[in-house]
Formats: structure tokens, C-alpha cells, sequence
């Protein structure tokens, strides 16, 4: 993901693209509802174009593709777009009897990238009020715009505010991530991840492979070194590892079995007090 991508939803929501640069897009505003394995039953809103891509992360593993695809021709939906959209959605499951645990903010890049995000994460939020009140609402991001306050302060208001950070050191964040700004730091985003002490939730990738020849792999004892101290300064109310789960474009990429995965939650739960999802 260029940018936080949810590995639970249901291909028959997504539009996918063959060839030498295979790729799969969310080709609707509004799409599912899907099964989320850690989400529940989930309803995605995709604020990026529906044939392209919009995100200020070129991830390796991004199975939306690298961003030099370019962002297609529909542009973002409109604010009102999405409103109407989802409002007619939202009614429609509720007068057919249908359960919804939580609507995420998921698609073809970085939401947070809509110029409108605020206001249409107010939207959701009363549209979630209206219909099903129970559901949560979720924000999947990259972490990118944490430093705007306006984001920031949006981001406070969703139920699930899900950040990135998939290594703590530099080296292996700047390879794996690829951030479009320079100023994006591990340094400057874990600062101004505490900020959301308490109410924000971590998501890390965690990988092996190889890229431009250099090697990939945040599972050594010094990558989790660095994630843990990370998790102790941000000390979010919960964190979310997880792996591959389908193709990517850089395809010497691999991934990391539950089995591991479980080993390596158990040793940051017990050194972090938090609890880790997988």
C-alpha cells in the first residue's frame, strides 16, 4: 500500500487490472459491504479515483499498483458525491435487514489526500448516526498527513483511526514505504504519532524480500527493537501486524506465515503492555 490498504476485502469489490503492471482497484466511491477478518462487516468508501491512484506513499507491497500508473481520469468524488452515495447505500442495507459493523475508509490511495476529508468524515459520521448507530467508523492511513492540524484533529473523531508505521528505522521505511515528500521522517511521524496516545491504532506490515537488490526485512531482532521502543513512545491503544496477502508489484516480495507473526505479537504485547492484533 502506498498507502493503508485493508487485506480482507473481497476482490469481487474491486476492479482488476492485468498485465505486466497487474494491479487491483476499487472502481466505486462506495463499495462492499465485504468481510473484514479484523474489521467485521465492512462498507468502504474510496475517496481516490476509480481508475487510478492518488497517494503520497509508493509502496513496494501496494497491490494498487505503483503510483506511476498516474491517477486516471475521474478525479476525486465530489463531497456530495459521497454523501449521496453512501446515504443511498446506507438506506438501502438498513431497509433490507442488513447488519454493518463499521465503514472504512479504504481505496486507490491516501483518503486523507481529499482536499473535503473533514467534512466527509462529518458526513459518515452523521450517516453512520442515522442508520446504524452501532456500526464504527474507520480510517485506514498512511500517516502522511498527521502533521496537518485540520487532518489531525479529523482523525480524533473516527472510532478506528489506523495509522501506519511499518519500520522505526529510517533505512527501512524510506525502501519499503517510499514517501513523496522528503521531509517525511521516522523520526518526525512517531513524534507526531503521540498525539494520538490512547485512541490511535498502529498498523505495521511486516515483510521480507528484496528490491533494486537490497535486502528487505523488518522481522530481525534490531527492526522489532525499533518498533517496540516506537510503540512505548506512542503508546497507542492497540496495534495491528499483519502480511502479505496478495501480489504486489515488486514481486520479490514474501510473506511472513501467522505462525511468526503470532511469535513476534506475543514478544511486542509482553515488552509493550499493549495489545496486537493479527
Amino acid at each position: 500500500m502506498g498507502f493503508p490498504r485493508n487485506p480482507d476485502t473481497d476482490i469481487h469489490a474491486r476492479q482488476v487490472i492485468m498485465g505486466k503492471d497487474q494491479r487491483v482497484l476499487f472502481h466505486s466511491t462506495i463499495f462492499g459491504p465485504i468481510h473484514s477478518r479484523r474489521l467485521g462487516t465492512s462498507l468502504g468508501i474510496n475517496l481516490s479515483p476509480n481508475d487510478g491512484k492518488v497517494c503520497s506513499f509508493d509502496c513496494l507491497y501496494c497491490e494498487a499498483g505503483f503510483n506511476a500508473q498516474g491517477a486516471g481520469t475521474t478525479g476525486l468524488p465530489p463531497r456530495e458525491k459521497v454523501r449521496k452515495d453512501l446515504r443511498e447505500k446506507l438506506q438501502k442495507m438498513k431497509e433490507s435487514g442488513e447488519n454493518l459493523d463499521v465503514i472504512t475508509f479504504s481505496g486507490n490511495g491516501e483518503p486523507t489526500m481529499h482536499p473535503d476529508f473533514p467534512g466527509i468524515l462529518d458526513d459518515v459520521i452523521a450517516l453512520r448516526d442515522e442508520f446504524f448507530p452501532e456500526a464504527k467508523v474507520s480510517v485506514l492511513t498512511n500517516s502522511t498527513r498527521i502533521f496537518t492540524p485540520a487532518i489531525a484533529e479529523a482523525l480524533k473523531k473516527a472510532d478506528n483511526n489506523i495509522l501506519k508505521l511499518d519500520s522505526a528505522i529510517e533505512e527501512t521505511m524510506q525502501l519499503v514505504d517510499r514517501p513523496n515528500s522528503p521531509s517525511f521522517t521516522v523520526e518526525r511521524v512517531i513524534d507526531s504519532l503521540k498525539q494520538f496516545s490512547g485512541s490511535g491504532i498502529i498498523q505495521t506490515m511486516i515483510l521480507r524480500g528484496e528490491h533494486n537488490g537490497k535486502r528487505i526485512d523488518n522481522t530481525t531482532p534490531k527492526e522489532i527493537d525499533a518498533l517496540i521502543k516506537a510503540y512505548k513512545e506512542i503508546k497507542p491503544k492497540e496495534i495491528m501486524i499483519y502480511s502479505l496477502d496478495r501480489s504486489t508489484p515488486e514481486e520479490k516480495l514474501i510473506k511472513v506465515e501467522k505462525d511468526e507473526l503470532e511469535e513476534i505479537a506475543k514478544r511486542i504485547e509482553r515488552e509493550t503492555g499493549i495489545e496486537v492484533r493479527v
